[in-house]
């Protein structure tokens, strides 16, 4: 008897106990405590390891046609080697939207490439990685815009892709130094958010990259600008007259509203760029729940009311992002004119937002004059304007002073992590140092070594004085907003000593060309690897 009563209590005190681990579970951030949904998958240490650049040999039958077909995005088979470790009958395609009629027009064949291990057999992957995309660095001539942005947004605390450098070679032949980015698709969401995630959208305006496709057919040389916003184009600081991209009230952009993630009604078909945008299964519910999640937003913006904005965005994530992208001026993404570049992110219904594509960031977006973007305001960036709610996903931060506060507040956090101590300047140097052979032996690459060079000594100036003005900014001796820049211009950093067309930029025919600065090349190599040469 004595001992069935002893069963008895174990009983009652493991319910117990199971009753309250339960209710922890279920409550523990309202009362301080969160649980880790991150998985561990493997590849993060393996092929993310950015301390050195990694080999991936591609082995594919008939580069040839490959290449000339690459534009289509239609997936190849091919072998892929990894720092020595092979993984077989993988997908591989061309990948950039933009980008790949970009490289068409400049007569090169150094695509970015996306490949996908489980394309053909579902249970392939990379130690866990699903997809992969290789970038080709394009636009870009210090090598590491890309690179800097990602590894900036992952130490501040943002969900970023990983990042490394690969060199590429193509049946045991040279191809070039590229830029290994883990694809934003399932491994990605699974890695920062565990098995049960949310849902995942790209929204974009033109049909300039929401998905597989789009942009193909796009050329900057094709536009007219009388199609264009106005102020389209500006260079950013540019004071003179109107303020680039501000109080374009008609136009806002070149965006639709709910690329801009404006809340415009209740109804679905309102949504296309989000909705037809979705990179997860999604249901009618989830598109209204995330529909009634801009609406919070945008009454939460227009009464200034944090409690409401706080149920709508995850606002220690998306302050964090905002943070790192308007420190990058970024003028090709949601803040700027043209709104892409960007992943939307909704759980519970709340929204974050996800980097993507940094490569014409650092002021290099549309010809930006240096003085404009090392000043860029962080209170109205870009495109944004003082008292708007034309970018609802920034301009929650500036509706209310308690978020204006917090916002000042991580920045101060940044500059502190990133510039006081040093870091920033020593990530850049030994970027340099980790790459310069592989971008020297590079037989593919957009640029000369000798702009290569001039390049990155133009980033480190940039971010320096990008730095020194922020500072400024944030102790009041810079106006953190347009108009309080133009009350007082001669407060603002000096630039004049950069050119950041050196850097790699959109404008000579859309970013370069290869040697086009001093001739070294006249193209990277096509067809059979072994023809490759500099000539």
């Amino acid at each position: 008897m004595s001992t069935h009563k002893l069963i008895d209590k174990v009983c009652i005190f493991v319910i117990i106990f199971a009753v309250l681990a339960t209710v922890l579970f279920m409550n523990g951030s309202a009362i301080g405590i969160t649980a880790d949904d991150s998985v561990e998958m493997g590849y993060e240490e393996l092929l993310f390891d950015d301390s050195y650049v990694h080999t991936i040999d591609i082995e594919i039958d008939d580069w040839d046609s490959f290449l000339e077909t690459a534009t289509s995005e239609e997936y190849s088979a091919a072998n892929v080697t990894i720092d020595g470790e092979t993984v077989y009958n993988v997908g591989i395609r061309g990948k950039g939207n933009t980008s790949l009629s970009t490289v068409e027009q400049l007569d090169s064949d150094r695509y970015s490439f996306k490949i996908e291990f489980d394309c053909y057999e579902s249970s392939n992957t990379y130690h866990g990685l699903d997809k992969l995309c290789l970038n080709n660095l394009i636009q870009d001539y210090t090598m590491m815009k890309d690179y800097l942005a990602y590894k900036l947004m992952g130490e501040f605390g943002v969900d970023a892709p990983l990042v490394s450098y690969v060199y590429i070679t193509v049946n045991g032949e040279d191809w070039g130094l590229y830029l290994a980015v883990e694809a934003v698709e399932d491994s990605f969401l699974e890695r920062n958010n565990g098995t049960n995630y949310g849902n995942l959208y790209k929204p974009d305006t033109l049909s300039m990259g929401g998905g597989r496709g789009n942009g193909r057919d796009f050329d900057m040389n094709d536009v007219d600008s009388s199609d264009m916003p106005e102020g389209f184009g500006k260079k950013p600081g540019d004071r003179s007259g109107e303020l680039p991209g501000k109080d374009q009230e008609e136009h806002g952009g070149m965006g639709s509203d709910d690329s801009k993630l404006k809340y415009i009604d209740d109804d679905i078909d309102s949504y296309s760029n989000i909705f037809d945008s979705a990179k997860t299964n999604i249901k009618k519910s989830d598109k209204k729940r995330l529909i009634n999640s801009l609406k919070t937003l945008s009454e939460g913006i227009e009464e200034q009311d944090a409690d409401k904005i706080a149920e709508a965005v995850d606002v220690d994530a998306v302050m964090r992002y905002m943070v790192v992208h308007n420190f990058l001026v970024n003028g090709d993404s949601y803040t700027g004119s043209m709104i892409h570049n960007y992943y939307l992110y909704e759980e519970d219904g709340l929204l974050s937002m996800i980097p993507w594509d940094y490569n014409l960031a650092y002021g290099t977006f549309q010809g930006q004059d240096a003085d404009g973007a090392v000043n860029d305001p962080i209170d109205t960036p870009l495109s944004v304007s003082e008292d708007s709610d034309d970018r609802p996903m920034f301009s929650w931060i500036t509706s209310c002073d308690e978020y204006t506060e917090m916002y000042h507040e991580y920045y101060a956090d940044f500059l502190e992590q990133f510039y006081t101590s040093g870091y920033l300047q020593d990530l850049i140097e030994s970027t340099y140092d980790m790459i310069s052979e592989y971008v020297e032996k590079d037989p593919t690459k957009f640029c000369t070594t000798e702009e290569f060079e001039t390049a990155v000594e133009t980033m480190k100036t940039f971010v320096e004085l990008r730095c020194q003005s922020i500072s400024g900014q944030l102790d009041g001796t810079i106006g953190s907003t347009d108009a309080e820049q133009e009350e007082n211009p001669d407060a603002l950093i000096d630039a004049s000593s950069i050119t950041l067309s050196d850097m790699g930029s959109m404008g000579g025919g859309m970013g370069g060309g290869p040697g086009q600065g001093d001739g070294e090349h006249s193209g990277p190599p096509s067809g059979d690897p072994d023809q490759n040469s500099d000539g």
